[in-house]
């Protein structure tokens, strides 16, 4: 009995290292600005203009899938400083998985918990990330703003890379939810836990946006952090996800996230807000929002207003 426990625990650390490995590699060790150009090649001649994001959509997908599933072969000695941190937290995690699930599960009234877990994992849905994902492209299509317009592509292209590799891993590892047998969290048992996709979707869309604006506006970069965080936390207070689930998932999709960044990134825009300076976050089609709450009538939400 204590054999086949420790290959379950065996198996559970093998499935976050390789994790860890291909996705964090992902950004670091597929970091094109870390190439450098030969001093001794010969010039080369005046290329044509390149294609858009549009139009190397779906090429990039296919590159960005081949740079993750391979990035384990590309790891370097001086990957372990952030390698290490994160399979060791994992696996810390993976440990204290039920002991942790199961004190939300304690007899009580939860309701309010999960209403309220419930409504911020919306920010993590598909349909969430995928609308701002859209709604920045269109904004940035309509008003000529070239920032708004990348980050628009690049947080969509972030979103399916996310997609593909969260659906990817779900299959394979087949773990229950945390409701399921006493939050047992067993792998290969028909589940769909591992990772969380609320937490990988938001992620990945938020660092884009932070990587995106908060360089000058970090009241930005803390928002889109911020939202990513809450949606996460939500994720295992709603008895959605182990926390193991949670951070695996934050990592996948801060990842990728910062991977297509670096990658697609335009540098000429780091000097505007977008084409001719025109600022998205100036835009009359955009509401400037901030949190709301009451103690005394239990309520939250957020408030939006326009400016005419």
């Amino acid at each position: 009995m204590c054999r086949r426990i420790a290959g379950n625990w065996f198996k559970h650390i093998v499935i976050i290292f390789i994790l860890g490995t291909s996705f964090s590699s992902a950004v670091f060790a597929q970091d094109p600005s870390s190439k450098q150009a030969d001093p001794q090649a010969s010039p080369t001649p005046q290329a044509s203009p390149s294609p858009s994001l549009e139009q190397r959509f779906v090429r990039n997908i296919l590159r960005d899938q081949k740079a993750i599933w391979t990035a384990p072969f590309s790891v370097h000695q001086s990957d372990v400083r952030w390698i290490a941190p994160l399979a060791v937290s994992s696996a810390i995690l993976f440990a204290t998985d039920r002991h942790t699930a199961g004190k939300l599960l304690e007899p009580g009234d939860h309701r309010t918990r999960l209403r309220i877990s419930r409504d911020i994992s919306r920010g993590g849905a598909t349909y969430t990330t995928a609308a701002v994902a859209g709604t920045f492209y269109l904004i940035g299509r309509t008003t000529h703003n070239a920032r708004a317009r990348e980050t628009g592509l690049l947080s969509m292209e972030a979103l399916l890379d996310n997609g593909i590799v969260t659906i990817a891993l779900k299959t394979a590892s087949q773990r229950q939810r945390p409701t399921t047998d006493d939050a047992s969290g067993e792998f290969f048992a028909g589940g769909s836990a591992f990772p969380s996709g609320h937490a990988s979707s938001v992620w990945s869309a938020a660092t884009v946006i932070a990587s995106e604006y908060g360089r000058h506006r970090p009241l930005v970069r803390f928002a889109a952090y911020g939202l990513a965080t809450a949606v996460s936390i939500a994720r295992y207070t709603g008895q959605n996800h182990f926390l193991s689930e949670v951070l695996v998932g934050s990592a996948i999709g801060y990842g990728i996230g910062r991977y297509v960044y670096r990658t697609n990134h335009d540098p000429s825009l780091d000097g505007t807000n977008g084409r001719n300076g025109h600022s998205l976050l100036k835009s009359k089609l955009i509401p400037s929002t901030y949190p709301i709450y009451s103690r005394a009538e239990h309520s939250y939400g957020l408030a939006m207003r326009w400016r005419l």
